[in-house]
Parts: C-alpha cells; sequence; structure tokens
C-alpha cells in the first residue's frame, strides 16, 4: 500500500440501513437467507469459540459453488478484502488500471490505496479497451449499479486478450448467484472475488474469497499467509508480554526470540507436552533464550499454554 495515498483517500459510501424500523431497498443483499444456513451457523456456534484451523470445509464448499480446485480457493472477510487482495498482489505505483463506469467505486479507492492511477471506460464498451498498458483491469458481472451481465462468449474473448497483454483480470462476482451464468472461478490469468453478503444474505458474517490459480494463486496465498503470520505473531507477542518472567524482542520475521529465566525448565516442559522449541542459546550471544515459531492459531493457544506454566 502507497503510506502517502492513505490519508487522502476518502471512504465510498454504500448502501445499506441499521434502523430495523427501516424497509431498506438500498441494500443489494437477499432479504431471505437460504434454507439450511441457520442450522450450519448454529453447528458452528461452539467451534466458533475456538480459533479456527486450516479452513479446509470452506474451501470445498466454495469449491463446490464456482465448480474450481478447492486449492485455488483463499479465504477472506468478505468480498471486498478479496477484491483489496487482488489489487494489492498486482498494481503497484504508478501502475494503471482498467475500470468500468459507473460502477463499485471501491475499485477505484483501492486501486489509489496503492498508488495506482484508475483508467475509466463505459461500462458498455469496456470490452472495447486495449488492455495492454494496464495492469489489472476490473470487471463487475453483472455490473454494479446497472445490473447488466456481459455475454459469456464476450467476456472469456476479453479475458483471453488481457492475458496475451499480461493484464490480470479481476471479476467481481458479488451478484453472479442470482444468475444462471457460469463463473470465471479457475480460469488462468483471473481472479475472481465472491462473497457471502448477498445471495446468502449474512453481511454481518464478513465472509468471502478469492479464487485464482498458477501464479496468481500463489500471490494471493502468500499474501494472505504474511497477513494471517503478522496477525497471530501480534497475538502471540501481546499474550506473552504480559508474562513477567518472559521478554519478547521485537520481531517481524515468522518467530519470537524469548528471553526466559529459566529456558531449561521451559524446554523440558515443552518436550513432556510434546511441543518442540528453539534452544536460542546455540547463537552466539544468547544465554538465556528460547525461539518459538508462529503456527496456526490454535497451536499457538497450545504454545501459549506451555509458556504460561514454564
Amino acid at each position: 500500500m502507497d503510506p502517502e495515498s492513505v490519508d487522502r483517500i476518502e471512504r465510498v459510501p454504500h448502501g445499506g440501513s441499521d434502523d430495523p424500523s427501516v424497509l431498506d431497498f438500498s441494500a443489494n443483499t437477499n432479504p431471505r437467507t437460504p434454507d439450511g444456513v441457520a442450522e450450519v451457523y448454529d453447528a458452528a456456534l461452539e467451534r466458533a469459540q475456538r480459533y479456527p484451523d486450516e479452513p479446509r470445509a470452506f474451501r470445498r464448499a466454495a469449491a463446490a459453488a464456482v465448480d474450481c480446485d478447492p486449492a485455488a480457493v483463499i479465504p477472506t472477510a468478505g468480498g471486498l478484502a478479496a477484491i483489496r487482495l487482488a489489487i494489492a498482489t498486482t498494481v503497484a505505483a504508478g501502475d494503471s488500471v482498467l475500470l468500468p463506469v459507473p460502477s463499485f467505486g471501491e475499485y477505484a479507492r483501492e486501486v489509489r490505496l496503492q498508488g495506482g492511477e484508475p483508467v475509466y471506460r463505459p461500462h458498455d464498451d469496456l470490452f472495447g479497451a486495449d488492455p495492454e498498458p494496464h495492469a489489472m483491469a476490473v470487471v463487475c458481472h453483472p455490473n454494479n449499479p446497472t445490473g447488466t451481465a456481459y455475454d459469456d462468449a464476450a467476456l472469456r474473448s476479453f479475458v483471453g486478450r488481457c492475458r496475451d497483454a499480461g493484464t490480470v483480470v479481476l471479476v467481481d462476482e458479488a451478484f453472479l448467484g442470482f444468475t444462471d451464468r457460469l463463473s470465471l472461478a479457475g480460469t488462468d490469468g483471473v481472479v475472481v472475488a465472491r462473497s457471502l453478503t448477498k445471495l446468502f444474505g449474512l453481511p454481518g458474517l464478513r465472509a468471502g474469497y478469492a479464487v485464482a490459480t498458477g501464479e496468481l494463486g500463489e500471490r494471493l496465498a502468500v499474501a494472505e499467509t504474511r497477513r494471517r503470520v503478522q496477525r497471530e505473531r501480534e497475538r502471540v507477542a501481546a499474550a506473552l508480554d504480559q508474562r513477567e518472567r518472559i521478554d519478547v524482542a521485537p520481531s517481524e520475521a515468522p518467530y519470537l526470540l524469548l528471553k526466559l529465566e529459566n529456558p531449561d525448565g521451559l524446554l523440558a516442559t515443552a518436550e513432556s507436552a510434546g511441543l518442540a522449541l528453539r534452544d536460542a542459546r546455540t547463537f552466539r550471544g544468547l544465554d538465556s533464550h528460547v525461539r518459538v515459531a508462529i503456527r496456526l492459531p490454535e497451536e499457538n493457544d497450545r504454545l501459549l499454554g506451555v509458556l504460561a506454566g514454564g
């Protein structure tokens, strides 16, 4: 993200009212939650009190919905987070991005936050543009706010031209589930953004996903891994900072260096609990230190439990 852009880029207004007495026609969400959603949510409530494992079940369900390989699915906190992830891993400062107008205002905002420059094209003439000069082209399918869906053959032809030009295509399929059209998920050179907000009527859950294959998928997965590691590192470090006998060194890596009063005791306790910690006293200049990796949330909770008693 371009730091200088943050302060000067304003938020984009969205529809939606939080007044339960108002009949809300401004937000494009399904007013009737599909059958079975409440039961799934109730069944997940108990598990929601713990940090999740690798979201394999979510990936399988999402992949089944759009007919793609589960490995190509990257879970995100809503559709906008998928859009943000795609733009952040593709657009650099000075890049131009082809955007339809009128369309969802967050595209331009996310491009500008990366230091990129939006280049606008009428949504009904988007495929007439030359993709060559642009790092990315965004397609909202169906388009918001016009409701226009693109001809499948024309859309795939445009994707092919973009692929030949080295231009990434971001297809926002937030409303595609309301149609019988096929998703572009799994198409080479395309990042698809989907969410549970619109079709399932669950905007409060902030659940969505991106789908990308090949190098694009690897970039998105790496970016999401970096964010997960950062979140967990900060959480574990904050918890350990509350312990009087542990000093936590600042870290930007996927591990934390801990200075302890009794490293031997902790190492023994960890071993008996089935955890392997790195004895950092083998590093020159360190005489009472242990290094711990940042792993998945529930695994990190096991570590915190051991450190609490060590």
